[in-house]
């Protein structure tokens, strides 16, 4: 079959497209299904003894030390509400390194003695499982030949029963270490962290008058970008299928250029597969909010409420192997890659980052008279000390191979860390430098012009879509993490950031009062001290122009543009001392994570350099020599026949194919010739050799696109996957 034919059968395999059946029906109350797969806490509270459930609830809501004797009578209530929703086999589900979800099934069911069987679930295989932890990422923690690791139930994570189409199975959020504790997951650090920030937290708040403020947790609300496309597509690239990006593709005629796809209509076939991917969100717990068209054509968004940033964390993780399960029902596939195609918005997963208690509240509402607002003054003054101190490591949590391709460009915020804080608290911080701020722009209204529509009330300051570090309100929106990662690496070095600042500002508080000076007066001098330490990395300006790259130069800020100039700050001084300190990482654990990510980097562009050697010589080349040779011997034919031929187009073609020709046999002899082996080394060496080499490569490629006859050519193009669907 000829590449045309087989695009043309994906082109009318979308037309022939027939929608699944609804899966919403008129007698079933949306609202009643949220949660319906949860072991909730009202599920418990009926289902387990008082004790039990008060000493449960006292390890979720306060943090206390998991008492040992309730596991078994957690562990029996949880197996039988699991049996009674169908399930047959439990799992402890955790995070590696990997960014992804692992899980290990094992049955209720074994056998009785007597011909039959019989459900078992203890209370200590609740508590802990044993994977494999050998075949996971893990740094040198871990030698191939000690396998041993072990998951640990996260009491605070609810479990949860996750539906097939053939069965049930009850999955057990847990933590993943080695045998010798060092953390093999993103949750465990996740949770250091969060309790560190809290101890931290009530040293302020003590100074504010809260003797029980409850405990602190940070929350978070990530929204997902993602693209869709029709399998039958996505199927057909070989890039997209092993990298998740096209690695070739020339710009369609029409893009995202008239901005007609930002917020538009969602098609029919696209709505009915967020219907679909909600209700089995909702059913999960789930809290998915918003639904819409992105920038990007074929580009769209999900965004969930806030909640407990470990719980965010899993939720997250969840939601990204539900839609991807869910839309492959509608004959679609969903790609999380931070830029799958070239020349269009990317994809990030923005998270928004507050933290307070149900006692305290949110301690990062401003209220309408923020400059009257201390102790809001002083934790947002916290996020400011921590985000220039640590803006390296800020920069490193969300450094990839894949977020390179984004990071800077359309929509997604620049390599440069820094804090935009909006007219209003800025102009407030700007006071508090200069001795003491006294007043706050207010909000104001719009009149439109228009008799029958209201008055507008307008917030005091505009939003900044170019900072990668927002207040946008009551909550930071982190605009830099990739849309495939793991929620979990920015939000526990944010936590721990924010910890050091925070053990800093109550370190200084204190032995201010200590020394006899006045509680209102240390408050403004301490603020005062971090806005003039600090105040560098607050920018409101255009976080795009070249302007600001060099001022940010000035300002003392770095520019990490790649993740290999990132990685770095991972393993420095400062970052060792400061996880180590507050008990989040040691120092081992720390090099076990930056060798991973130089070894996931290093893989990341070796394999799409393969592919791109592949596709380029098996696909792309033999079908511009077939288009070559066409016009070749048309040229020949046309002179036999004693008429004129015209040459141009196949001079203007050769070109590109010799140039094609040099690019593929350069890149092999880059890839399996020249690569050095020691991981370092490869990594910068792909960085700075093999993708440019790959550039070489498809920009040949992408020529010819646009010139050999379309009858010809053999892969799906940008105009057909981002607008046929």
């Amino acid at each position: 079959m000829s590449g045309s034919a087989a695009r043309l059968d994906a082109i009318n395999a979308v037309i022939a497209y027939q929608a699944p059946s609804p899966t919403w029906t008129a007698a079933e109350a949306p609202g009643e299904v949220f949660g319906r797969n949860v072991f909730t806490k009202a599920v418990m509270q009926k289902r387990l003894p008082k004790a039990v459930f008060r000493s449960v609830m006292a390890t979720i809501e306060k943090q206390m030390p998991l008492d040992p004797a309730v596991a078994d009578a957690v562990a029996s209530a949880m197996k039988d509400w699991a049996l009674e929703m169908g399930a047959t086999h439990y799992a402890h589900v955790f995070y590696p390194l990997t960014h992804s979800t692992a899980e290990k099934h094992d049955s209720f069911f074994e056998p009785d003695g007597e011909g039959g069987s019989i459900a078992e679930f203890a209370g200590k295989t609740l508590v802990q499982g044993e994977p494999d932890a050998s075949s996971f990422p893990n740094g040198g923690l871990r030698s191939t030949f000690e396998a041993r690791g072990y998951t640990g139930w996260d009491v605070t994570s609810p479990a949860y029963v996750l539906e097939n189409q053939n069965g049930m199975t009850l999955c057990i959020p847990t933590v993943f270490v080695s045998m010798t504790g060092d953390a093999l997951d993103h949750k465990t650090p996740l949770l250091r962290s969060q309790a560190a920030m809290a101890r931290q937290a009530a040293r302020v708040l003590k100074l504010f008058g809260h003797d029980e403020p409850g405990t602190i947790v940070s929350y978070a609300g990530p929204e997902q970008e993602y693209f869709l496309l029709d399998r039958h597509f996505f199927l057909s690239r070989p890039d997209l299928l092993n990298a998740g990006r096209t690695l070739f593709g020339a710009k369609p005629p029409k893009g995202q250029e008239f901005d007609d796809h930002y917020f538009g209509a969602v098609p029919d076939r696209v709505l009915a597969f967020m219907l679909h991917a909600e209700r089995e969100l909702f059913k999960l717990g789930i809290p998915a909010k918003t639904r819409h068209n992105e920038v990007a054509p074929g580009q769209f968004e999900i965004a969930p409420m806030f909640e407990a940033s470990n719980l965010a964390a899993d939720h997250q993780q969840l939601l990204m192997v539900t839609m991807k399960k869910v839309a492959r029902e509608h004959g679609l596939e969903l790609l999380f890659h931070e830029k799958p195609f070239v020349g269009v918005n990317g994809s990030g997963k923005h998270v928004n980052f507050s933290f307070g208690s149900s006692t305290v509240g949110n301690l990062l509402l401003p209220g309408d008279t923020p400059h009257e607002n201390a102790q809001f003054l002083v934790f947002c003054a916290a996020v400011i000390r921590a985000v220039h101190k640590y803006g390296g490591l800020l920069r490193a949590s969300v450094a990839s191979a894949t977020n390179d391709h984004r990071l800077g460009a359309n929509e997604a915020p620049p390599a440069i860390i820094s804090i935009f804080l909006g007219d209003q608290l800025a102009d407030v911080f700007d006071q508090v430098a200069k001795g003491g701020a006294t007043s706050s722009k207010e909000k104001g209204t719009m009149t439109i012009g228009v008799d029958t529509l209201p008055v507008l009330p307008t917030d005091p300051g505009d939003r900044n879509r170019t900072s990668p570090f927002a207040f946008t309100g009551n909550r930071f929106e982190f605009r830099a993490p990739g849309s495939m990662q793991s929620i979990a690496s920015p939000v526990y070095t944010i936590n721990t950031i924010v910890t050091e600042a925070l053990d800093h500002i109550a370190t200084e508080l204190e032995n201010r009062v200590e020394a006899g000076e006045d509680f209102n007066h240390a408050v403004q001098k301490v603020l005062e001290q971090i806005i003039t330490d600090h105040g560098a990395v607050v920018f409101n300006g255009d976080g795009y122009s070249e302007q600001w790259q060099v001022e940010a130069e000035a300002r003392g800020l770095k520019n990490l543009r790649t993740t290999m100039d990132a990685l770095p700050e991972v393993v420095s001084p400062e970052a060792v001392e400061l996880f180590s300190r507050y008990g989040i990482f040691s120092e081992r654990e720390l090099h076990s994570r930056y060798d991973i990510a130089v070894e996931q980097y290093e893989l990341s562009v070796a394999v799409e350099a393969r592919l791109t050697i592949e596709i380029a010589k098996t696909s792309i080349l033999p079908a511009a020599i077939r288009y070559q040779t066409l016009l070749a011997q048309n040229v020949v034919a046309l002179r036999e026949a004693g008429m004129e031929a015209d040459t141009a187009l196949l001079q203007t073609v050769s070109a590109p194919i010799a140039a094609l020709r040099a690019g593929i046999t350069a890149l092999k002899k880059a890839v399996f010739e020249d690569a050095p082996h020691e991981p370092e080394a490869a990594a910068f060496y792909a960085r700075d050799v093999l993708l440019p080499a790959m550039d070489v490569v498809r920009t040949a490629a992408d020529e010819l696109e646009t010139l050999v006859a379309d009858d010809l050519w053999p892969l799906a193009t940008y105009q057909e996957m981002l607008f046929i669907r």
